[in-house]
């Protein structure tokens, strides 16, 4: 069963949480990242990408930029910015969407978990990439932002969430630049807290990596890291656990992660219309933006028009958990056989977009002559994650895509 723990978290007072809160550090440069702090003396983004108080120029992996982090989290602490719980707790954390809201616990997972496999992926990591979400965590003794996770809903789960979020006032609630909603409640009920781990650790066998695949590897490391050196090491100790944010699966809505290439490979838009239709039913659908509508349907963009493709029979399959993946049809019946992208993670002629934002993005990078062919695919669902998951597979890059992102900074948890 997993190990779900109750933590005392470090967060911002209530008057400056939406300034505080920011982006992922991942997904911003450091021009973009000095924007968003712009006029924010408070944001997170001081100490997660604290080069933008650095000198032009500084290396951001440089001693000088993590040095700036750890003096600018304890000047926040300083000023009251930041003020950590007197006791451990559960903290539901909910975002709101297009009009739709999921629900989040946020709580200490068990690097021992990772280790034992209690925690599951579905994605590959690398050394380098861990290694680089490692070395902020070494100097501030921090998990600075959580992991996304998701596990099989629980009903006893969902009714306490529930009474919460309908009895009690959100201590954070306020809509992002992005317009995303962000609303948060401590679970202050010491009895409470104590149902809630009891519910995790008989309810719920297993917990999954939805987005954060890095992160999380990365956190297991440190608390293996933090354990080596330390002579006096019992198990207990906060370095064992690291911050993430478990929902729901049926809450869950997983977006499309599309395709876009560079070239045909060396053919000319009729003879790859012929070779596609040796594996797909094609359909022109003319210059009206189509979206793929159902599993193994896929829409494409070439030469002005959309098209819509059906996969034949005999092209996926149905049973195997990664044979029955849209995106595994596209790689080895179009990218692979047809243009010859033998390995996604490391090929130049092949780019990924989100689908947050939107097939308008797929032609204008088609019609703008940067890509040649743009292909959208149906989106992947959370029970095909966790089949997945479960079975021990791992997914190809880039199949997933989780809106909104989590804000950091409205939970820190402290490894000391």
């Amino acid at each position: 069963m997993a190990i779900v723990k109750p933590f005392r978290g470090l967060r911002p007072t209530k008057d400056i949480a939406k300034d505080l809160a920011c982006l992922p550090y991942d997904v911003m440069n450091s021009e973009e990242a000095a924007q968003m702090a712009e006029g924010k003396d408070c944001s997170l983004l001081h100490i997660t990408r604290a080069e933008i108080d650095c000198p032009a120029g500084t290396d951001v992996h440089s001693n000088e930029v993590y040095e700036k982090s750890v003096s600018n989290l304890k000047l926040w602490q300083e000023k009251g910015w930041l003020k950590q719980d007197s006791e451990a707790k559960f903290y539901i954390y909910a975002q709101t969407m297009d009009g739709r809201t999921q629900y989040g616990i946020v709580a200490n997972a068990a690097c021992e978990d990772y280790r034992t496999g209690v925690i599951k992926k579905h994605e590959l990591t690398r050394p380098d990439k861990e290694e680089d979400r490692m070395i902020l965590t070494r100097y501030t003794e921090a998990n600075l932002e959580p992991v996304f996770f998701s596990y099989k809903a629980v009903p006893e789960i969902d009714a306490i969430v529930a009474n919460i979020v309908k009895n009690e006032e959100a201590e954070y609630d306020f809509v992002a630049e992005d317009g995303f909603g962000h609303h948060f409640w401590p679970v202050n009920d010491a009895a409470t807290n104590k149902e809630l781990e009891e519910l995790f650790a008989t309810k719920v066998p297993s917990t999954y990596v939805a987005d954060g695949h890095h992160r999380t590897a990365a956190a297991a490391r440190i608390g293996d890291e933090f354990a080596a050196k330390n002579p006096n090491h019992t198990g207990d100790e906060e370095y064992n656990y690291f911050m993430a944010v478990h929902f729901p699966d049926d809450q869950l809505a997983i977006i499309d992660y599309n395709r876009v290439a560079k070239d045909l490979n060396g053919m000319t838009e009729v003879e790859f219309l012929a070779k596609l239709e040796e594996t797909f039913t094609v359909e022109c659908m003319g210059e009206e933006t189509y979206k793929p509508a159902q599993l193994h349907e896929f829409s494409m963009y070439l030469d002005n028009k959309w098209y819509k493709l059906n996969a034949k029979e005999g092209t996926y399959d149905d049973k195997d958990p990664i044979g029955v993946l849209d995106v595994t049809i596209l790689s080895n019946h179009v990218l692979d056989n047809l243009l010859d992208v033998k390995d996604l993670r490391t090929t130049t002629r092949v780019e990924f977009v989100g689908g947050i934002r939107g097939l308008g993005e797929l032609k204008r990078r088609v019609d703008s002559g940067d890509m040649k062919v743009a292909f959208a695919l149906y989106a992947v669902s959370m029970q095909q994650l966790i089949d997945i998951a479960d079975t021990g597979n791992i997914m190809p890059p880039k199949t997933t895509w989780f809106e909104p992102k989590l804000r950091s900074g409205l939970l820190i948890h402290k490894l000391d």
